[in-house]
């Protein structure tokens, strides 16, 4: 079992050495995609059961894998992963062997970009249409996410530099990436339901 896990490493790296953009995009829409449905239930979103008798159609409903999670597979597809390979790409380039400012870029300029882009995503996937509704979200949530990220990402970039081969970074960060959004994703989902019951006056 350890040696087929060895395996399937060694070819996961190979394949970031030899196509690193569609690599990362790959396992960020699938990450993403996994992501969706896992907080779809931690936060106990109600299945959305099909009009028809199709099983298939019903078991899809009962996991929780629906339009949205399809949406947010196409979001790390798309453009989490272009993004986050770009500009973390530009801070390495341009702060090569410089560990601290490579922190203090990824905190103070990498980090609001992608959770401002990530919030815009949220709220077109999550059915807003006009631009008040999008800069609410993003201005409700950007602070939230950030303190968070001040939090984690310091730490796991020193610990990936202390502990974790280069090679597998972009595994380890990703693996972060998808505890945290599964995190986020999740509250989210409890203070759309706790607003919506509001909103009935249950």
């Amino acid at each position: 079992m350890s040696t087929a896990k060895n395996q399937l490493l060694q070819r996961y790296t190979a394949e970031l050495v030899a196509h690193p953009l569609r690599t990362k995009a790959v396992t960020a829409g699938v990450l993403s995609f996994l992501q969706e449905i896992l907080a779809s239930h931690l936060a106990g979103v109600p299945s959305r059961r099909p009009t028809s008798a199709n099983p298939i159609s019903d078991a899809l409903a009962s996991a929780k894998v629906d339009s949205r999670a399809f949406k947010m597979a196409a979001y790390g597809f798309l453009v989490s992963a272009p993004l986050g390979h770009f500009l973390v790409g530009k801070i390495q380039q341009t702060l090569q062997g410089r560990k601290l400012a490579q922190i203090l870029a990824n905190n103070l300029i990498v980090a609001p970009i992608q959770t401002t882009v990530y919030l815009t995503c949220m709220a077109l996937i999550s059915g807003a249409r006009s631009i008040k509704e999008i800069k609410a979200t993003v201005k409700g949530g950007f602070m939230a996410v950030m303190r968070i990220t001040w939090m984690t990402s310091p730490l796991a970039i020193v610990f990936a530099q202390k502990f974790i081969a280069p090679e597998l970074w972009v595994p380890f960060f990703n693996l972060v990436s998808f505890v945290l959004g599964t995190y986020f994703n999740t509250k989210v989902k409890k203070l759309r339901a706790a607003k919506e019951k509001k909103d009935r006056g249950d």
